[in-house]
């Protein structure tokens, strides 16, 4: 359980019911934030240009008619906001209709006995302390716990499930695609999946922006590697320690044409140096060392935009997901427990 969910830090939200009562709880959380950051960013009036109408109306008709339960919990999510709910889908579809867009990321994966998904969660710096840990209990789907952005969906970030389904997540900035789903759909509904199996054939079919995926089950002595975009998808079983720092590394797709920021270069190759020293994933995770921009990243100038808000540590261990979160560059987890 987490050690305190009212002390100042990354928060704590409650949710039970059906989707439009998740979306509408998660709205009225992130409704300050959004109305004193969001809005005022120029990426909220980009995503919401006239120019991208039609390509949101079209992903809006493809998630109602695919993914219903999703829809309405959107819909839940701008009522709990206050806001159209045209403007809130566009925002949840920000990584489909800019090729390059503050969600940076870095994951380092640890096969083995009991493997490992450890994370970085990377945004925008006027979202620290603003975002929350949602435990979200569905009248039709697994439970699950997810780091939550004020005014996004869940399943675009980190992410565990009573199924034991555990998902990590990183931007690619792949160009030239033209997407029919929003990516933060495709990544809630790996959220609802009984097994990687029913995950695995979900992404198969995803045309949309470009995302990784880590994945594993408990149960399943597996850690896959996943780069999906444009309809494209690749699966990679990973064998030994590696770290994936958000531009594609496998997809043939993201390899032919994205964009590779220099913190993205920079993350890559120093995770990969400290892997090769045996460095435990927190110490990766919490590093601010290298000759490059570093791999915990709190700098006001970042030059894109990010700052790491959260990292967390997963790891299967026998029959429970262990689990430990922290919001700060230093001392104990903010949140910890089991599953």
């Amino acid at each position: 359980m987490p050690q305190d969910r009212t002390a100042p830090g990354l928060g704590w939200l409650g949710v039970a019911g059906d989707a439009h009562q998740t979306g509408l709880a998660l709205g009225r959380r992130g409704a300050a934030a959004v109305a004193a950051h969001l809005r005022r960013h120029p990426l909220w009036s980009q995503v919401n240009a006239p120019c991208h109408s039609a390509r949101v109306a079209a992903m809006a008709a493809a998630t109602q008619a695919r993914f219903p339960r999703i829809w309405a919990e959107i819909a839940g999510l701008a009522e709990g906001l206050g806001l159209p709910l045209m403007q809130v889908f566009a925002w949840n579809c920000r990584g489909d209709l800019l090729a390059s867009v503050p969600d940076g990321c870095t994951t380092v994966l640890l096969p083995g006995p009991e493997p490992v998904l450890a994370h970085n969660e990377d945004g925008l710096p006027c979202l620290r302390d603003a975002c929350f840990i949602a435990e979200i209990r569905p009248e039709d789907a697994p439970a699950l716990h997810a780091f939550c952005y004020p005014g996004s969906i869940p399943g675009h970030t980190f992410a565990f499930t009573a199924a034991g389904l555990v998902q990590t997540v990183n931007n690619l900035r792949l160009t030239g695609i033209a997407p029919g789903i929003p990516r933060m759909v495709m990544g809630r509904a790996v959220l609802g999946c009984a097994s990687l199996a029913e995950a695995l054939d979900l992404l198969r079919d995803a045309p949309s922006g470009g995302f990784h995926f880590g994945l594993m089950q408990r149960g399943d002595p597996r850690i896959l590697s996943v780069e999906f975009g444009g309809g494209g998808c690749s699966v990679q079983e990973i064998t030994r320690p590696a770290l994936h720092a958000n531009h594609a590394l496998h997809l043939p797709g993201g390899l032919r044409a994205q964009i590779v920021t220099a913190s993205s270069r920079d993350r890559q190759e120093r995770g990969a140096a400290l892997l090769a020293r045996g460095a435990d994933p927190l110490t990766i995770l919490r590093d601010d060392g290298g000759a490059g921009l570093p791999i915990r990243r709190d700098a006001p100038d970042d030059p894109d935009e990010e700052n790491t808000l959260a990292t967390a540590v997963i790891r299967l261990a026998g029959p429970q997901i262990d689990w430990s979160i922290h919001d700060r560059a230093a001392g104990p987890a903010r949140h910890r427990g089991t599953a």
